[in-house]
């Protein structure tokens, strides 16, 4: 096993819940925390800690994205109009790994990042390689043409695990799609439930 793939695996355990939904999590056969004292008995969670978990939930979800970076976009959200939840949510499922990842051309969140970094994605037919890219509304978002054929490709676009959510079309017979719109939290397919308040929560103490 891999570093990253344990790692992956690890977080999984360590906030106890099958994060990505993926049936070879460990966390189906081993429900509690990794390490020596993974199955002790724990203390009830003080609000803070409920806070931090919900944002270790949502921050480790995306896989890639850093604690700074994750509190600048917390402050975006608070400037944005609106509910400030929601606004972390859409400016998360913006992100370009993020949207291929929905739009199914990679199986993991984190093979989005490498997929990007690598260049083989095109947004409005110009290569992007920047896996924090904000896509926007309308936004065209292809595989380039060399990439198609990739055995990573085909195998998740194939996959049965996920569904492609409603504020994206796409076409993989064309391994192209477009962001329709930014997502409320009700419209997106996570696996566990995400309580982006909490994060607020905790970002606002």
């Amino acid at each position: 096993m891999t570093k990253r793939v344990s790692a992956k695996y690890k977080i999984n355990r360590r906030l106890m819940c099958n994060l990505w939904g993926r049936p070879k999590s460990p966390f189906n056969k081993r429900e509690y925390r990794p390490g020596e004292h993974g199955q002790a008995r724990r203390r009830k969670p003080s609000d803070f800690g409920i806070q931090l978990s919900a944002k270790q939930m949502l921050k480790g979800y995306y896989g890639s994205v850093g604690e700074k970076q994750f509190r600048r976009y917390y402050a975006e959200a608070v400037r944005q109009k609106g509910d400030t939840s929601e606004n972390l949510i859409g400016i998360l499922e913006s992100r370009l790994d993020a949207v291929i990842y929905r739009m199914k051309f990679v199986p993991t969140v984190f093979a989005a990042r490498q997929f990007v970094n690598h260049g083989h994605i095109r947004v409005n037919g110009k290569r992007v390689n920047i896996p924090s890219y904000k896509v926007k509304e309308g936004d065209v978002v292809e595989v380039k043409d060399k990439s198609r054929d990739l055995d990573l490709v085909l195998e998740a676009a194939g996959s049965p695990e996920r569904d492609v959510p409603d504020y994206i079309n796409v076409d993989h017979a064309k391994m192209r799609g477009t962001f329709v719109r930014v997502p409320a939290l009700g419209d997106v397919p996570y696996p566990v439930q995400m309580e982006p308040n909490l994060v607020v929560d905790y970002y606002s103490r």
